[in-house]
């Protein structure tokens, strides 16, 4: 979730006009927080997650399903709730300076949707593993928190997007579609959140991009579905506003399922992790780090089979999101020549890296992206005002964008206390890994968000793959491990992992070597110890590398980059696991444990585990009421979304859905 500052917005022809502005000052505003904080260090690495709801109301003796757009009511009863206040509520997001101690409240917050809620920790984790074994139970509680506050017929369920969103008819209370905001010919501008910021978002991205966003997701060809598959949902004659014309200019693509709204991406829910680093070189290695590895994490959490009622022949909700949030001209997307825009984009601004940050020897400048474009003036501000140039890049590469909400209040003066203009554009980026400076006025340090997962239909499972993380990041230090790989590569994988069952059916290009030469040393370690089960490899290349780029990395499946090579050669992310924890000394109770995550990894990666996005394409062509024809009805949507209420709560203990837990929670 964005900024929720509150004030004035202006209309996007007069935004634009103070873009320029914007940019200006939010650089000022980042300097004065470089000049405060680039020293900073902390203690210890602290860490928190986000889990993203729906809210679904059922009405059993009907069958049917529907989203709550009772998202304000909730958060009222919660604030209101004088238990959980003396309890000391939380602030999130990591800005309270020290570790989780004792039982605090989670925090609950609004998102896009007003069927969707947030809710994260109320304080930090530190990197201790009681924490770790604490993250499932606090996750736990913090759904049945959110449940106590919703009507009796109300669930929060965390399936990554509604399989009816767009249907017209499937929210409750029940508003028109085609408002003057998202002037969609689907969903109505009162499924957003209220706040101002929500629709002026969506209503500028649209008049800045000067027509409507399009989504097109290539729709699923079963037995029975008509081929060509044409949308049958869209209303080719529809003509409340001008943008109703895009359809009939080609927008809904043949063989896709079309949608035209900011709402069926950001209405989508997801799993993040941030870390605090204990300074900025460690956030910014993080950041390098982690990125290659988002892929993987995508097509490991894969959940997200269904669109607007019909099943879709992709797995995953990152594209969508990108696209409901694109709002580059035809100039930047290269549809007609550069008269009134600066350049030619590649990328939505919701898309994966395009840049490292780090300053480590080992990134080669081959790694780099070499169509990268960046704002040259706000680049040498910032190196005037001395930043580095690898930092510097990636802020005027962040920088390219316009602002897109702005407030007319704060424009009137110039406040390098506060961090709002840096921030109109920092948090409009929403790019699958996130550098984050310290915010004005509190203790929080340099700190990494984590973006690409697929939120998780159990508590189980998102808190293993949180674990998951915070295990392969504390590796990543311990180790020095290098995962460095040409960032146009981690832009192909992305794009890899959408495909249906990516994490079985195809490859991913990963590094060979990530292990460290013997004699460089990080964080008092020089690599996995001596005795552990991780492979030994060959020494990665020296910290100035010679020989082809193209030698370092190669394509491997998501079972060898997690599991490892059975024929030797790449360990395997959860032996590497392994190996850290080895190195720790880890207690057996504590090991058992964490191994109920690591099995549920392991079990996805190889494919004696399904995906979320597996199990609910096979539960629909199984129901009885599916034609084979692709079309996910509404019966077929309140089962599954029923189906999905039981595994939340038995977790597969009582055998249903075995195919994506296993024997994991045997013990739970």
């Amino acid at each position: 979730m964005g900024l929720l500052a509150v004030g004035t917005p202006l209309e996007w022809p007069e935004a634009k006009k103070v873009a320029g502005h914007v940019r200006e000052w939010g650089i000022e505003q980042l300097l004065a927080i470089w000049r405060r904080a680039k020293g900073k260090e902390r203690d210890a690495l602290l860490w928190g997650d986000e889990i993203e709801y729906l809210v679904v109301a059922f009405d059993d003796e009907k069958r049917e399903v529907k989203l709550s757009l009772r998202q304000a009511d909730i958060l009222t009863a919660l604030a209101n709730d004088a238990d959980l206040l003396k309890q000391g509520g939380g602030v999130p997001d990591l800005q309270r300076g020290h570790k989780k101690t004792g039982k605090t409240a989670p925090t609950f917050h609004p998102e896009f949707g007003r069927f969707m809620l947030e809710a994260t920790p109320g304080a930090p984790w530190g990197i201790g593993f009681k924490d770790l074994l604490d993250v499932e139970h606090d996750m736990k509680w913090r759904r049945q928190i959110a449940n106590d506050h919703m009507y009796a017929s109300e669930y929060p369920i965390t399936m990554t997007t509604f399989p009816l969103l767009g249907d017209r008819k499937s929210i409750t209370p029940w508003y028109a579609p085609s408002g003057p905001k998202l002037r969609s010919q689907f969903v109505p501008d009162e499924i957003a959140n209220p706040h101002i910021r929500f629709p002026t978002l969506a209503a500028n991205i649209r008049a800045r991009r000067g027509r409507k966003v399009e989504l097109n997701v290539p729709a699923f060809h079963d037995e029975k579905t008509p081929w060509p598959f044409k949308d049958p949902t869209v209303d080719y004659d529809m003509h409340n506003w001008p943008e109703d014309d895009d359809v009939r200019n080609g927008a809904a693509k043949e063989n896709h399922i079309y949608m035209d709204a900011m709402a069926f991406g950001m209405g989508s829910c997801c799993l993040q992790i941030t870390f605090q680093a204990k300074n900025i070189e460690e956030g910014r290695k993080m950041y390098d780090q982690l990125s290659p590895l988002g892929p993987i994490l995508l097509a490991l959490t894969a959940a997200t089979p269904i669109y607007k009622g019909f099943l879709a022949d992709t797995d995953v909700r990152w594209n969508q999101i990108s696209r409901a949030v694109d709002d580059r001209t035809p100039e930047e997307l290269g549809e007609a020549p550069l008269k009134t825009d600066r350049w030619r984009i590649p990328k939505s601004r919701y898309a994966s890296n395009s840049t490292y940050i780090s300053q480590d020897p080992r990134l080669r400048r081959e790694y780099l992206d070499p169509d990268l474009v960046v704002d040259e003036e706000l680049k040498q501000r910032l190196l005037d005002g001395g930043m580095d140039d690898m930092l510097a890049t990636h802020v005027a590469h962040l920088f390219i964008r316009d602002p897109i909400v702005v407030f007319a209040e704060d424009l009137e003066k110039l406040d390098l206390d506060k961090t709002d203009h840096f921030e109109n554009l920092q948090s409009t980026n929403w790019q699958h890994m996130r550098f984050k400076p310290p915010p004005a006025g509190n203790d929080t340090g340099w700190r990494v968000e984590v973006r690409p997962m697929e939120i998780q239909i159990t508590d189980f499972e998102n808190a293993a793959f949180a674990v998951f993380v915070v295990l392969i990041t504390r590796a990543i230090l311990s180790f020095d491990l290098n995962f460095y790989l040409p960032i146009p590569r981690t832009t192909e994988n992305m794009e890899t992992a959408h495909r249906r069952d990516a994490v079985l059916n195809d490859k991913f290009y990963f590094r060979k070597d990530v292990l460290p030469k013997r004699s460089a040393k990080t964080n008092g370690a020089s690599g996995p110890p001596s005795g552990a089960s991780t492979p030994q490899l060959a020494p990665s290349r020296p910290a100035s590398p010679f020989g082809p780029v193209e030698d370092e990395y190669e394509l491997m499946s998501v079972d060898e980059i997690i599991n490892g090579k059975p024929e030797g050669g790449f360990p395997g992310l959860i032996p590497l696991v392994e190996s850290y924890l080895d190195s720790v000394n880890v207690d057996v109770e504590t090991r058992c444990e964490l191994a109920q995550y690591l099995a549920l990894i392991r079990g996805r990666a190889n494919g004696t585990l399904w995906t979320a996005a597996k199990w609910m394409r096979h539960f629909v062509r199984g129901h009885e009421a599916y034609g084979r024809d692709s079309v996910v009805g509404a019966g077929v949507v309140y089962d599954l979304v029923k189906a999905v209420e039981r595994i939340t709560v038995n977790e597969g203990r009582d055998g249903f859905a075995k195919e994506m837990l296993g024997e994991c929670r045997e013990q739970g």
